[in-house]
């Protein structure tokens, strides 16, 4: 059972193509090339530092139970990260947009990966608290820091639209195509079943989230890449052919003489922003939840985060897919070109692998993307039947409609609303990133002073200090 949305399908792509080509590329690269320099090449200089918050458990509410961890943040955020982008999302770049897509995807990920720091910076620094933890996101730093509360609800209504609604249908398409590939199974039983589960996880709030995220996602990961580097060993001698291809399809003469350059560059853009989602918004609403002393330590895990997704995560499966040559079959697409490329590895085996790393990876995603949802749902209203309603869209009906929807309607209707939404957060960032940059010195200064664990003031930045509520 598959709905017929092709009239829909063509007008959404229309958009696509008129919001993607100039602006939003331009608006990304531009941006991260900025917030790289501003910061002093902050994603490469304190790579250090990164590992080291990650583990680091200092707080500034350690007896309160409900605060989350500086560690439990990260996961929920990688839950979101680590998905279908990352299996069925990088085998779509390379069969739309050729070998050379996951170079662009490699470099919006090193720029980007100072956007992130920049977002969750801020999103640290303008939360509030709330009864189960603290609360914050772009809807805030833009309500509290650029005082205007027609963008924060703007903001709000685009990431509850893309990530609580949009998003998890691309999940639940991957999971129900994956499963029926592997195993047979009918999408439309998986679809419900999935629906089911989603439900009863979003009823239970950010603290269930963040248990079942800090289990699931090291796991999966860590299995994933395992096979992925079993893969490489067994290749080992394809290893430099694989960097070749992937160049010189980036920058090669052919793809400039017929046209097709730029189909590359904006579909690498494109997949890698849906995987590692550094610019988008999305991470700074659970990067704000971080109990921590000072808002730069979750930056700093924020923007490792979009290296662990895109440089580790994404090309492992770009290795696999152009190591079994899969990619030019026609009638391969998404998850099922990921599927018959590990197959063509390893066996039969290596489908339902996929079908069940797929399954965790896109259903961890459900779960995270709900929670983006809610945090803007909490900020524009506090009538409860409002979230009553987005909770049973989210997990219930958007979930359901990837499962009967079509592969190419899901992933244009989740591109609409990516470009949507990266867009009013990077105007933001444009005007409050000064913030985040003296944070940062001042992070850097007690660091250097031999402070271990620098801590943060409302008084270190008083032009914002009556803006501030989570800070002494």
């Amino acid at each position: 059972m598959t709905l017929n949305l092709d009239a829909l399908n063509n007008i959404i792509t229309s958009i696509n193509d008129a919001l993607w080509a100039y602006l939003l590329i331009g608006a990304l690269i531009l941006c991260g090339l900025y917030f790289t320099i501003r910061s002093r090449f902050v994603q490469f200089t304190m790579i250090g530092d990164m590992f080291r918050q990650l583990v680091d458990s200092s707080s500034t509410h350690s007896g309160k139970k409900k605060h989350i961890s500086s560690f439990q943040a990260f996961a929920v955020s990688m839950a979101t990260r680590v998905g279908t982008g990352n299996l069925a999302g990088v085998a779509t770049a390379i069969a739309v947009g050729g070998p050379g897509a996951i170079f662009w995807m490699w470099l919006i990920a090193l720029f980007g990966s100072a956007t992130a720091f920049v977002e969750a910076t801020l999103a640290q620094l303008f939360k509030r608290p709330s009864s189960e933890s603290f609360i914050g996101g772009p809807a805030y730093y833009i309500s509290r820091g650029m005082h205007s509360k027609w963008m924060a609800r703007l903001f709000a209504v685009l990431i509850t639209l893309t990530f609580g609604l949009s998003y998890n249908s691309i999940q639940s398409n991957a999971i129900c195509g994956a499963l029926n590939k592997a195993f047979g199974f009918d999408p439309l039983v998986v679809g419900c079943i999935i629906t089911a589960i989603a439900l009863f996880i979003a009823f239970g709030g950010i603290q269930r989230i963040a248990r079942v995220s800090s289990i699931m996602v090291p796991v999966m990961a860590i299995g994933y890449f395992i096979l992925a580097l079993v893969v490489v060993i067994m290749n080992i001698n394809m290893v430099p052919h694989v960097f070749k291809l992937i160049i010189e399809s980036a920058f090669g003469f052919e793809q400039v003489a017929g046209g097709g350059l730029g189909m590359t560059i904006m579909v690498g853009v494109k997949r890698g922003l849906f995987s590692n989602e550094a610019g988008e918004g999305s991470a700074p609403n659970v990067a704000a939840t971080a109990d921590i002393s000072h808002p730069v330590k979750q930056g700093l895990i924020q923007a490792l985060g979009v290296f662990t997704d895109t440089l580790v995560v994404c090309s492992c499966t770009a290795f696999m897919v152009l190591v079994s040559g899969l990619y030019t079959t026609e009638g391969l697409e998404g998850i099922q070109l990921t599927q018959a490329s590990l197959e063509s590895q390893v066996g039969s085996w290596g489908t339902i692998f996929v079908a069940i790393a797929l399954f965790l990876f896109a259903f961890s995603s459900i779960i995270g993307n709900y929670y983006y949802g809610e945090a803007n749902i909490r900020f524009l209203t506090d009538k409860k039947w409002v979230l009553t309603v987005f909770r049973i869209l989210s997990g219930g009906g958007f979930v359901f409609l990837g499962a009967v929807a079509s592969f190419e309607f899901v992933w244009n209707m989740g591109d609409l609303f990516m470009a949507l939404v990266t867009l009013c957060n990077l105007i933001a960032l444009a005007f409050l990133s000064k913030y985040a940059f003296k944070l940062l010195k001042n992070y850097r200064d007690q660091r250097r002073r031999g402070i271990e664990n620098p801590v943060f003031h409302r008084s270190d930045l008083p032009e914002v200090a009556d803006d501030l509520e989570a800070w002494d």
